[in-house]
C-alpha cells in the first residue's frame, strides 16, 4: 500500500509514525524543528489513518510491509525509523522483518508486549458522532463529549474531521476496519532472536504505558538499547515535552 507523506527539510532521512486515530499531521510542528537541524523528515500516515488508503487489513505484518513500500519507493536502503504507540509497534515490527533496512530505531511510549483492548469507550464514542447530519464542528465536539470527558482528547480525535463534501463531515480514518481490527493493534511484538540495532526507548515520565517488568523484558530483546523518561510528561510526549524531545532525537542520531 503506497502510504500518504509528508517530506520536510532535506538531508539525513528519518521517518516517523504517528499512533492510533492519530495522522502525520500530529507530528508535522516537531518534524519541521527537525528538518531545520539538516534532516529530512518523512511523516507518514499509517494505512486506515489520514489521508492513506483504507483497507480492511490491519496488522503490524502488513503495516510494516507499507512501510518497506515508502522506503523502496523513497529510494532509501535504510532508515533512522521512529514511531509513537501504534507507529512505534509498527517500527518495531518493520525493524524485526527487515534488520537491514534499519540504521536506529526509536520506540515512543510504547513497549513490545501485548496491550489488553482498552479504545472501546472511543470507538463507541466515535460511532455515536452522526458525521451525515453534522451541520458544524461544534456539533461534533457535543457529541464527542457526551462519552469522552477529556477535552484534549476530544480535540485529538477532532482533527480527523474533515469536509468530505459540502455539506457531508467524514472521518480520516477507517472506524469500522479499527475496531474489528483493534485486537490486532495491542498484540506483542517481539523479534526472533534479540536486536542488535541502536534503539531508543522513550516513555512519557507521568505515562502508564511503559512500566518497570517493561523494561526489563526491552533489555531482554533489545542488545543496544537506551530506555528514558521524558520529564513532565504523558503519553503524547511530542506534545507534552517538543524540545526535551527534539534534544533527545538530535543526541540519538550523532
Amino acid at each position: 500500500m503506497k502510504l500518504y507523506k509528508r517530506i520536510l527539510g532535506e538531508g539525513k532521512p528519518i521517518v516517523i509514525l504517528h499512533g492510533l486515530f492519530g495522522s502525520s499531521d500530529n507530528w508535522q510542528t516537531f518534524g519541521r524543528k527537525l528538518s531545520e537541524q539538516g534532516f529530512r523528515v518523512i511523516l507518514a500516515d499509517l494505512r486506515n489513518h489520514g489521508q492513506s488508503p483504507h483497507s480492511d487489513e490491519m496488522n503490524f505484518k502488513v503495516m510494516a510491509e507499507d512501510i518497506k513500500e515508502l522506503l523502496d519507493d523513497e529510494g532509501l536502503p535504510s532508515a533512522f525509523l521512529a514511531g509513537h504507540s501504534l507507529g512505534g509497534k509498527t517500527a518495531m515490527k518493520f525493524a524485526f522483518m527487515y534488520p537491514e533496512m534499519i540504521s536506529k530505531l526509536v520506540v515512543i511510549d510504547i513497549a513490545p508486549r501485548a496491550y489488553p483492548v482498552h479504545h472501546q469507550g472511543i470507538i463507541e464514542s466515535l460511532q455515536k458522532v452522526d458525521t451525515n447530519s453534522l451541520k458544524t464542528r461544534a456539533e461534533a465536539e457535543s457529541q464527542l463529549a457526551i462519552g469522552i470527558e477529556d477535552s484534549s482528547t476530544q480535540q485529538f480525535l477532532l482533527k480527523n474531521l474533515y469536509r468530505k463534501e459540502k455539506d457531508l463531515f467524514a472521518w480520516r480514518f477507517n472506524l469500522d476496519a479499527i475496531k474489528k481490527q483493534i485486537e490486532n493493534v495491542g498484540e506483542a511484538t517481539y523479534p526472533s532472536s534479540p536486536f542488535d540495532k541502536p534503539t531508543l526507548f522513550i516513555r512519557g515520565e507521568k505515562s502508564i504505558y511503559i512500566n518497570y517488568d517493561d523494561e526489563r523484558e526491552i533489555y531482554d530483546h533489545f542488545l543496544n538499547v537506551v530506555v528514558k523518561a521524558a520529564p513532565t510528561s504523558g503519553h503524547w510526549v511530542h506534545a507534552d515535552n517538543p524540545e526535551w524531545l527534539l534534544g533527545e532525537f538530535l543526541n540519538f542520531t550523532k
